[in-house]
């Protein structure tokens, strides 16, 4: 089955074909980068209109490097209908809806988080049960996966997610944009013991796998002289590699602890910030952890991942119907406090 995938959740307009959940036929992913640089951020209204502009060439493109046609190849379509920016969500479930409708196939809405989770399976074969560490610029995830339909959340961000809490410290900083690319690179050039960066403690409540990233990034914007070494210098490179330091350390001993509590030692990233290298020497160099991430291409939005997990969905026997509405946010993928 050949799937037609949509990801317009945010800044990246892209559109893919997929066989059977696993070949990547084709994966144009059209970046808006520059678009938003000036502003060291994603504008949400020029996304979505730039979405508009992009989108059906975008879609010409994936046709045309995998080599099929819609009348003739594909099977189905698949389409990000949940969570990101509404407007830019708007655009591609719109466009998916009546491509579909006209071409008379079948579609289905995927969760874009969930489509992060499955990224790393369209390059490996990956046993379940396992560790899910879902990292991106709006969200932070660690949940348990029984399978593909049993996914249960042990631990979000309470406020910040990780990613936002890289790109509001490179923004301040004017480290350069995207913040977090940026920030990582900067990083590996400082010294992370210049700045020591207190752990924020999560006292009330069942927060066991929670993570605080606000307190953090106030640390690192307001108050460096308070953490800095005695002797240190307060380069772009240092204050980036003690904050990398601090924010992927609290991010990977509260895997640990879900790994050392349920007894499940794989684990399966996914997400912008799965990129890091940091994150990705942290995990990957533990012995105790048997662990996947996404080649690079496939961490940040694109819409391979999407139309990999609709191909699941629909042999599953899922239908989406016309009445469908994006949703900017899920329930349970950010607690509050306490």
């Amino acid at each position: 089955m050949k799937v037609l995938g949509f990801e317009t959740s945010c800044d990246e307009c892209s559109v893919a074909v997929v066989e059977d959940g696993k070949e990547i036929l084709s994966n144009i992913v059209a970046t808006q980068i520059e678009h938003h640089a000036p502003w060291n951020g994603v504008v949400p209204e020029i996304a979505s209109r730039l979405h508009v502009e992009w989108i059906d060439e975008v879609t010409s493109a994936a046709l045309s490097e995998a080599g099929v046609s819609l009348a003739d190849d594909i099977d189905a379509v698949a389409v990000t209908s949940r969570p990101g920016l509404i407007g830019s969500l708007l655009v591609g479930l719109s466009y998916a809806k009546g491509l579909a409708w006209s071409a008379g196939k079948p579609w289905v809405g995927v969760d874009h988080m969930m489509a992060h989770l499955y990224a790393p399976h369209l390059e490996y074969d990956i046993d379940y049960p396992y560790l899910g560490l879902i990292v991106s610029g709006g969200h932070t995830i660690i949940c348990k996966v029984e399978s593909m339909e049993d996914v249960t959340v042990l631990g979000t961000t309470i406020d910040d997610a990780c990613g936002e809490a890289f790109d509001k410290v490179a923004k301040f900083y004017n480290m350069g944009y995207p913040g977090g690319v940026y920030l990582d690179k900067l990083a590996e050039k400082g010294d992370p013991a210049a700045f020591s960066f207190t752990e924020p403690r999560l006292h009330k409540g069942n927060h066991r796998y929670d993570v605080s990233y606000s307190g953090l990034k106030t640390a690192a914007v307001n108050q460096l002289d308070q953490f800095r070494r005695e002797g240190a210098e307060s380069s772009l490179e240092n204050i980036a590699a003690s904050f990398r330091k601090a924010a992927i350390d609290m991010l990977v001993k509260k895997l640990k602890l879900a790994a050392a509590d349920t007894g499940i030692r794989r684990v399966v990233a996914g997400g912008g910030v799965s990129a890091n290298r940091y994150l990705r020497k942290s995990i990957g160099d533990d012995e105790s952890l048997e662990s996947y991430f996404p080649s690079m291409q496939l961490c940040t939005d694109n819409g391979a991942m999407i139309a990999a997990l609709g191909y699941h969905r629909l042999m599953m026997g899922e239908r989406s119907h016309l009445d469908l509405n994006a949703s900017a946010r899920v329930s349970g993928f950010r607690r509050s406090y306490p």
